[in-house]
């Protein structure tokens, strides 16, 4: 089997070379990262987060000053300032923008859409990617609870059944999990168009991670990263995945000690739940760029087991690549043998 035939769809529609994509990561994916990755043949996507539209275009021209390849913007369809940001896309020529963190609107997507900007947006569930394919998405993102960062509650290798099956009409990406080459041509074998990584490229030379932050990456196994804890089904906790450390288990502690504090009278119910939001606020930029391992979010996917070591963006890519054709190779000639 000819991987370059499977995700022919996937690289076409990115306009690279592999249909590789790297997942939008807060603080990690900014413009040094994300044209290394695309330099490497892959598809760097910058993570917008909460930058305001000055800081975002500063970091798309950055971006554009160091890769002439297609590269996209990640926007969080809860920013306030959405249009003003899909605005700044538009003006300064991306080709690509990933919405994240809800369903989108479809008057920022037709906005994006006649300005011929590709829209590609995450699907947790069949019905979604129907939704969203209705609304204008040109390409879907399935994405597992093996990920880092926030998640939601179904694998990757169940979203993968549920959705590729039924989804033709655009390219589908697949993400969650996948730290390996074989794990892609495993997912482009089931029908997708390529597949998304991000906890593999925080190790990456090109990344600007504090080095405390890498090193707790390589030092780890997939049992390290843990979904945050909930202790009160009344107060709800958003799920995220990252590395246990001091910082986790006083999460537990703080939140007994708001609802506690609701519970005798002290504060209202609003101000517990605010008080629990507030605990991890700041916690990535401290773990990430200040290098504080013990009190910040050590955001990471399941696959951290398999960051062993610092390689630049263009040797993680190759490796995928070579694991994958070989995998694809392996296969071939078992199907031969078995006629």
């Amino acid at each position: 089997m000819d991987i370059n035939r499977l995700w022919s769809r996937g690289a076409r529609f990115l306009g690279t070379k592999y249909a590789i994509m790297a997942g939008a990561m807060s603080w990690v994916s900014e413009h040094n990262l994300v044209a290394a990755i695309s330099n490497a043949g892959g598809f760097g996507v910058l993570a917008c987060g909460s930058m305001d539209a000055k800081l975002l275009r500063a970091e798309i021209k950055l971006t554009q000053l160091k890769t002439n390849k297609p590269f996209g913007v990640n926007l969080i369809t809860m920013h306030p300032d959405i249009l003003e940001l899909a605005a700044v896309c538009v003006e300064e020529k991306v080709s690509h923008v990933v919405l994240a963190g809800g369903l989108p609107k479809f008057s920022y997507m037709e906005f994006l859409k006649n300005s011929d900007i590709k829209i590609l947006c995450f699907a947790p569930t069949l019905s979604l990617a129907k939704r969203l394919i209705k609304l204008g998405a040109d390409a879907l993102i399935i994405e597992g609870m093996e990920a880092g960062g926030h998640i939601g509650p179904v694998s990757t290798a169940v979203l993968a059944q549920e959705i590729l099956p039924h989804i033709t009409e655009v390219p589908v990406f697949v993400a969650g999990g996948i730290g390996r080459g074989e794990m892609v041509a495993n997912y482009l074998c089931m029908g997708a168009s390529g597949c998304q990584l991000g906890t593999k490229f925080v190790c990456a030379y090109e990344s600007i991670a504090h080095q405390n932050f890498k090193n707790m990456f390589i030092k780890s196994n997939s049992r390290d990263a843990m979904v945050s804890s909930q202790v009160d089904p009344d107060f709800s906790v958003i799920p995220v995945r990252a590395l246990s450390n001091k910082a986790t288990a006083e999460f537990s502690k703080a939140q007994i000690d708001a609802i506690s504090k609701f519970k005798e009278g002290v504060i209202s119910k609003s101000e517990a739940q605010l008080n629990i939001e507030k605990f991890w606020a700041g916690a990535l930029r401290r773990a990430v760029i200040e290098g504080d391992i013990d009190t910040g979010s050590v955001m990471a996917g399941q696959s951290v087991g398999m960051v062993e070591k610092e390689q630049s963006a263009q040797e993680i890519i190759e490796e995928l690549v070579e694991q994958a054709m070989k995998s694809l190779e392996n296969i071939t000639v078992e199907l031969k043998s078995a006629v």
